[in-house]
């Protein structure tokens, strides 16, 4: 199809598409307000609706006061019962899929369900939205000339008791219309492969000759995917592979740690990189204009939003707020009722708000993954800004990293323990170790006053993994590829122990 004629009915969906969301850019609270309404009137014969009485609830402030705010293991028991057949628990019509995460390492899978409402109405329309918002800001693009490098999960899709379960990615390309596939590489077949290792092989094959416009998938995992690329076809960088490459969609883990390296491979000034907040409970963000590092909060694809202020999180003070309420610059734990049943759901993460007219975020990181210990209060959003400094001025490249504390023994003082993997280390560890020290202290003023001579904190260590420990690590607890992640902050060295033990095992046997 020509370019102009693919352009144009892009544009028409486009207009149309802008109307709507006009409604929630003009009048966000109002329209948050009457999805509310729809959400408890849909449900307010489910076993859930009528605990609570949904019927009765006709503002917010009842809303709040009568359900309970809850996690997955609060979820977990009803989620059974509906994984194994039972209907109109908490979602009136049936849930036939589940997504499979962990969130973390850890060895427990959650499997969070997903309604059809969920999946037309909030992942596949996010997915022509961000297309949409894409387009509309480069009128001269060729994205549909080629086609899309997309980079699921490892897992295939499992049936059990007539309700199936599988990576999130995995679940929407089985759901995806026949002419998607024809729009995207790799196939179907090869995208829900279940051995990643294999599967990354069988990718590089069937995609070094097609005509490859853009690329989506999580940064880490698509980094991996593009250098085997290179080293398969002998090439420096990916234009000399495929030269009508335009544009990457990526999510799932912060870009900022590796950035660098995506400009080694990608050496275009031209190219773009939009990035998306989505999760297997829901798709929440779009990244709405070019070369932006603000994300628009997404108010009409079925999702209400509720945020617990951090500096009061876990603690007796902890208060809810609805998303009328936020301020700019604040950090917040993110709750939201959904149309696939989760009602008032923690999903473990957390977003700054950059902006309330409209509402436009940045994630800043996870409620389990930071580091607060000794009152240093430190996130991720603060480790990779660190970081980031840090590379630059040392002239390195991280590839992967992840922190926990040294807990106080005796007289000795605490400290934080970094393992970094890097692909080009620094000429000195110890001046990279000040360094990192002193810009944390910058982007963090509760570490500068655990460090302020030092008071609570003595100076951090830097340990350095060798080359593909992160991998091997995953690996090892079979969680390589899709929406597996690095542990990044911890409050406890389980992780950090565990990636020690394994780098002195391996130093071993090679030395």
């Amino acid at each position: 199809m020509p370019i102009p004629l693919v352009n144009s009915i892009a544009s028409w969906f486009l207009k149309k598409r802008f109307h709507q969301m006009e409604l929630f850019l003009k009048y966000p609270n109002e329209v948050q307000l009457e999805l509310l309404h729809f959400l408890l009137d849909t449900a307010k014969n489910t076993e859930l609706g009528k605990q609570y009485d949904f019927s009765s609830i006709h503002n917010y402030e009842t809303f709040a006061e009568r359900v309970p705010i809850r996690s997955y293991e609060d979820y977990e028991s009803m989620i059974e019962r509906s994984r194994h057949g039972e209907n109109n628990i908490f979602w009136p019509t049936n849930i036939k899929w589940f997504a499979k995460s962990s969130g973390t390492t850890s060895a427990k899978s959650k499997f969070i369900p997903v309604s059809q409402e969920s999946l037309e109405d909030c992942h596949f329309a996010a997915g022509k939205d961000l297309l949409c918002m894409y387009l509309n800001n480069n009128e001269n693009s060729k994205l549909f000339t080629g086609k899309s490098l997309r980079l699921g999960g490892s897992k295939e899709l499992y049936k059990e008791n007539g309700t199936y379960f599988g990576d999130l990615s995995a679940i929407i390309i089985d759901n995806m219309p026949f002419w998607a596939d024809f729009s995207s590489t790799p196939s179907s077949e090869v995208s829900l492969m279940s051995d990643w290792e294999i599967k990354m092989k069988a990718i590089v094959i069937e995609t070094v000759l097609e005509n490859v416009t853009s690329l989506a998938g999580v940064p880490s995992w698509m980094l991996v995917l593009l250098n085997q690329v290179l080293e398969t076809t002998g090439k420096e960088q990916l234009f000399e592979i495929w030269n009508n490459l335009e544009v990457y969609f990526h999510g799932g883990v912060s870009f900022d740690p590796y950035r660098d390296q995506y400009k080694k491979i990608l050496p275009r000034h031209s190219f773009k990189y939009y990035e998306i907040y989505n999760a297997s409970e829901g798709f929440f963000a779009i990244q709405d204009r070019n070369d932006s590092s603000e994300l628009l909060l997404m108010l009409d694809y079925g999702i209400f939003y509720e945020f617990i202020p951090m500096d009061t999180y876990g603690s007796e003070e902890e208060k809810v707020i609805p998303l009328s309420d936020v301020e700019v610059g604040k950090n917040y734990a993110v709750i939201i009722t959904t149309n696939a049943g989760l009602w008032r759901y923690k999903i473990g993460d957390t977003v700054r708000f950059t902006s309330i007219n409209p509402y436009r975020i940045k994630v800043s990181g996870r409620t389990k993954h930071h580091i607060n210990v000794f009152g240093e209060e430190l996130i991720i959003e603060n480790a990779e800004e660190a970081l980031k400094r840090t590379s630059k001025e040392t002239n390195c490249e991280i590839v992967e990293y992840t922190a926990a504390p040294i807990f106080m023994n005796g007289k000795e003082k605490g400290a934080h323990e970094w393992m970094i993997e890097f692909k080009k280390r620094p000429d000195c560890i110890t001046q990279f170790t000040h360094i990192l020290d002193q810009h944390l202290q910058n982007v963090n003023s509760d570490y500068e006053a655990k460090r302020y001579n030092n008071t609570t904190l003595n100076m951090l260590t830097v340990r350095e993994a060798r080359q593909n420990l992160f991998y091997d690590w995953l690996k090892q607890k079979d969680k390589l590829g899709g929406q597996h992640k690095i542990p990044r902050l911890s409050n406890t060295r389980v992780y950090v122990e565990e990636l020690l033990e394994l780098n002195k095992k391996v130093d071993s046997f090679y030395s």
